[in-house]
């Protein structure tokens, strides 16, 4: 069926200890479905600014929304792209795999990488104070050290209303953000790390890798949510909703020798 607008949503909040998604999914869809498919479908769904927009008002009260496809091709497009984000997210540590371009540990930008053009001093006296940004140049001023080219888009990449960039910085400029509770707390590094550095570079490549997919997600958005849809109706009739209370608690730190949710 096709939705109304706005579209029928559905929350999903499965067991979170389970290690697969309800069979509903691989019922409906045809297809097998497993638990690491689900969350990247959540991903290439949900986290871009397409889907903030379109659920505004709805995201005003706490719990993402996803709206769940019924058609294969549309969750199999959406699960490739949410393995990307979730590898970019992850620095490459998750969803990696070689054959798709994702190789392990290494997220580069194809060209026009951002790179230090002046370097950022380490002695005490320059420790950077602030992030100084010229858009027509696209340099990134770093105090006086210089990181180009950086896209504006990079620059004002945002999650949740937070400027990424300025929270990334804030926590290791000369006077760093965060309460000051404990007498630990002001002891704070008082000269610019070139690990720092490295840090950064990696981050605005993912930032600017992250930007390159979102037009793919808004676009998937967009037909999933023209297109037919898994119901609360479904939800509840299959017996996933309502949500059991011992699936809402929070997961439990897993010891060293393993039990991890996704071993990917």
């Amino acid at each position: 069926m096709r939705p109304s607008s706005p579209p029928q949503r559905c929350r999903y909040a499965a067991q979170r200890h389970a290690r697969s998604p309800p069979p509903l999914l691989a019922g409906r869809l045809g297809i097998p479905v497993v638990a690491e498919d689900l969350l990247a479908y959540i991903a290439a769904i949900a986290s871009h600014p397409e889907y903030t927009a379109r659920f505004r008002e709805d995201l005003e009260v706490p719990g993402a929304r996803i709206p769940l496809t019924a058609a294969p091709c549309l969750w199999e497009r959406a699960v490739a792209i949410g393995r990307r984000v979730l590898w970019l997210h992850t620095y490459g540590e998750r969803y990696a795999d070689e054959t798709a371009g994702r190789p392990y540990g290494r997220v580069l930008l194809p060209h026009d990488r951002p790179r230090c053009v002046t370097e950022i001093p380490d002695d005490v006296e320059a420790m950077p104070e602030k992030l100084a940004y010229d858009p027509v140049t696209q340099d990134l001023c770093v105090g006086s050290g210089r990181i180009s080219p950086v896209p504006r888009t990079v620059r004002e990449y945002e999650v949740s209303g937070m400027n990424v960039l300025d929270k990334w910085f804030g926590y290791r400029r000369r006077n760093p953000a965060g309460k000051r509770r404990l007498e630990l707390d002001h002891v704070v590094a008082t000269r610019w790390l070139p690990s720092w550095t490295t840090e950064l570079l990696e981050l605005l490549n993912v930032l600017g890798l992250l930007k390159r997919e979102e037009p793919a997600q808004a676009d998937l958005l967009n037909e999933v949510c023209a297109g037919p849809l898994i119901t609360v109706t479904d939800l509840t009739t299959a017996g996933i909703l309502p949500v059991p209370t011992e699936a809402t608690k929070a997961l439990q730190a897993k010891s060293d020798a393993g039990d991890a949710l996704f071993d990917l």
